[in-house]
């Protein structure tokens, strides 16, 4: 009985091609220089990428790319250039921005970001000692920025100098406008200090 003709499409896997992942990523190592073992399998079977372009960089983190060219200019995120021009960012410049956003949302200026982001080193990822050092320098911003919050959330139910009379307690702290005499706007959300007067009095 004559055998089958072999495929020709077909073959059997080398012995490197049968053996488990990880004993291939600790080849992989070897082969480069690096350390064999976890830490080579980790980076084959992630693939993270440490530089990131503008847009991947955009995406990632939420902002226009405008707004991360802006930011570059002001010295609170920086970018190296490829051969061609090309921004390319430390993938630990996510961690800056995020703290960027959570500044504003805070009510801190970039001028504020700034210096405290002034204490990170550039040529490296900060550690979380670092970070924390970071966030004692604002801690006392954020809890002024909670007394002002405060005080307008006490002062929008009541009379905020406005000049719209609207309010029962318009006629107690700014009857007749007379927070107009200080100037424009929302005299009392403005700093002026309300005082109780007897309608029409002084």
């Amino acid at each position: 009985m004559t055998k089958p003709p072999a495929d020709s499409t077909t073959r059997r896997p080398t012995a490197a091609e049968e053996q488990p992942p990880e004993v291939v990523a600790r080849a992989v190592g070897r082969a480069s220089g690096g350390p064999p073992g976890p830490k080579a399998r980790v980076v084959r079977q992630t693939g993270r990428r440490e530089r990131l372009a503008i847009g991947e960089l955009a995406n990632r983190s939420g902002l226009a790319p405008s707004a991360l060219r802006y930011y570059e200019e002001l010295g609170l995120i920086r970018a190296d250039r490829t051969s061609g021009g090309h921004r390319q960012y430390a993938r630990s410049t996510l961690r800056r921005l995020a703290f960027i956003r959570a500044a504003q949302q805070v009510g801190l200026t970039l001028e504020e970001t700034g210096r405290a982001l002034s204490r990170l080193p550039e040529d490296r990822a900060p550690n979380a000692t670092q970070w924390n050092a970071v966030a004692r320098t604002w801690t006392r911003r954020i809890d002024e920025r909670i007394e002002e919050l405060e005080r307008l959330r006490e002062r929008l139910t009541g009379c905020i100098g406005c000049g719209c009379l609207s309010l029962r307690k318009c006629a107690l702290y700014n009857p007749g406008d007379v927070a107009s005499n200080s100037g424009s706007g929302a005299r009392y959300l403005l700093g002026d200090d309300p005082e109780p007067r007897s309608e029409g009095g002084r």
